[in-house]
């Protein structure tokens, strides 16, 4: 006889199985079943036992997969809106304070000059606007200023936050 497998009766005790030994073994299987729609009733419960353990574990699956996609899907988000507030926070455009200075005029000081030196250019369209604001704030009639007079000056400066 030819040899085919190897079948354990005991756990300490091997035997080969020939071809027609397991053909014999298969037959007397079917045999011992009862026939499809005439199961015990432990073989019932016991199959239906089988199918609710493997719907819940199915569902359990389902649950551990839709956990798993809301914690990638919050990660992400998260992430996202972290990278968004910190990209605002670096492109911040800087804003700056209005400040007032008193001066002494010197002898070649006019208001053109002052203007020059001390106008921002982002705050005013032009210097005839900031000399109107600089004449108004020292109630001056016309654009003659004297020598050792005090004027009180506008000028901008980034805030340091």
């Amino acid at each position: 006889m030819y040899a085919v497998g190897i079948q354990t009766t005991d756990r300490n005790h091997l035997c080969a199985v020939s071809e027609s030994d397991r053909r014999t073994q298969i037959h007397m299987d079917q045999q011992e079943r009862p026939a499809a729609g005439h199961m015990r009733a432990q073989d019932c419960r016991s199959e239906r036992r089988i199918r609710r353990n493997r719907l819940r574990r199915q569902q359990e699956m389902r649950k551990r997969f839709r956990m798993f996609l809301m914690t990638v899907f919050l990660i992400a988000a998260c992430s996202f809106t972290l990278s968004a507030f910190r990209s605002n926070a670096k492109n911040e455009i800087q804003t700056s304070g209005k400040y007032y200075k008193s001066i002494t005029v010197t002898s070649h000081d006019t208001l053109w000059s002052i203007a020059q030196q001390y106008m921002d250019e982002t705050h005013y369209d032009t210097v005839t606007d900031y000399i109107n604001e600089v004449r108004y704030m020292n109630s001056l009639t016309d654009d003659s200023i004297h020598y050792g007079e005090y004027l009180v000056i506008p000028y901008f400066e980034n805030d340091p936050d």
